[in-house]
């Protein structure tokens, strides 16, 4: 066996729930349709905003294909863990429904509706989570115009008097304020720097300005469909800018943490950092950040760039990481 893994060499080891064992014990109950598990794990979460977010919105994908959610309402209608994961998966089938039917095309808006009512009773339900108010404000994008400013920004404030630092609400927040949603480059990147200019040493919020860079990134490769003007987008990772904007998110953000792992919810935008730094070509960050990642990776960012596993074995190989 020892061989025949040398003879692999590395892997990334791409695992949807981000190595949460007892998340991946949650999400096989629901495919056997039991709600025991998901009761229990997100009773042990607790108040842990990030963790919980994390496994709700990962429970939610799956449970948006059973009726597992519905399973726990019927046998505890008052449960709000249950109307909180309810709201997460309303707003996952809303966009399972979106993404079916093609870009562009709008869905019949009481579908929308429908997953807005969920969220806000779920808000209603648990009145200190800041859950129900990310996925509110995710659904907010399948409006066709959007909604009104002033409903997003409320929806906004109850969001970050909840939870300040979440990196999840701000990235919604970032989405929506995307050129392919309802803003524009300048809008999104305003936004991103802004947070990342108020977070406190140590707090990831500065990685969203690399998150802004993968949304430019995907809006220019969209507008290109393929031509050779697509060519040009490979300095879109390493101009002045870019390196700048990487090296200051290096600097406040894992410079200044005080944790060593890294943990399941942290991944994802390990995982953003370490692929700005392998597209910039800063191999003294590169190699530390997948140093830390180790074997643990997510597909995105790598996935719009090209193959995400050749992608990271060849950065590991070039930075002489080892297998």
């Amino acid at each position: 066996m020892a061989r025949g893994s040398l003879r692999r060499g590395f892997t990334p080891d791409f695992d949807p729930d981000c190595g949460d064992a007892d998340l991946t014990s949650a999400r096989q109950d629901v495919v056997i349709g039991r709600w025991q598990g998901l009761r229990d794990l997100l009773g042990a979460t607790g108040r842990d905003w990030a963790a919980r977010g994390h496994r709700i919105r990962q429970l939610a994908q799956v449970c948006a294909g059973s009726s597992t959610v519905e399973s726990w309402l019927s046998a505890d209608a008052h449960s709000a863990d249950a109307l909180v994961l309810r709201a997460a998966t309303e707003t996952a089938r809303t966009f399972n429904v979106a993404i079916a039917a093609g870009r562009g095309v709008p869905i019949d808006q009481h579908r929308v509706d429908a997953a807005v009512l969920a969220c806000l009773t779920a808000a209603e339900a648990y009145p200190e989570d800041p859950t129900p108010w990310v996925s509110l404000i995710s659904v907010a994008r399948l409006y066709p115009s959007g909604v009104r400013r002033q409903e997003l920004g409320r929806w906004w404030d109850e969001l970050h008097g909840r939870d300040p630092y979440s990196i999840e609400g701000h990235l919604q927040v970032l989405h929506y304020y995307s050129a392919r949603w309802h803003g524009t480059h300048g809008l999104m990147y305003d936004f991103a720097r802004d947070a990342a200019g108020v977070a406190p040493p140590g707090c990831p919020l500065p990685v969203l300005v690399q998150y802004a860079r993968v949304e430019e990134y995907r809006f220019a490769l969209d507008a290109a469909q393929g031509r050779h003007s697509a060519v040009g987008l490979s300095q879109h990772w390493s101009h002045d800018g870019a390196a700048s904007d990487l090296r200051r998110t290096w600097q406040r953000w894992v410079m200044s943490r005080t944790e060593s792992g890294i943990a399941p919810a942290e991944l994802r935008d390990f995982s953003y950092l370490a692929h700005a730094a392998c597209s910039a070509g800063a191999k003294d960050i590169a190699g530390v950040l997948l140093g830390m990642l180790g074997p643990r990776a997510t597909r995105t960012p790598w996935s719009y760039t090209g193959d995400a596993e050749k992608q990271i074995v060849k950065w590991r190989k070039e930075l002489r990481l080892g297998a």
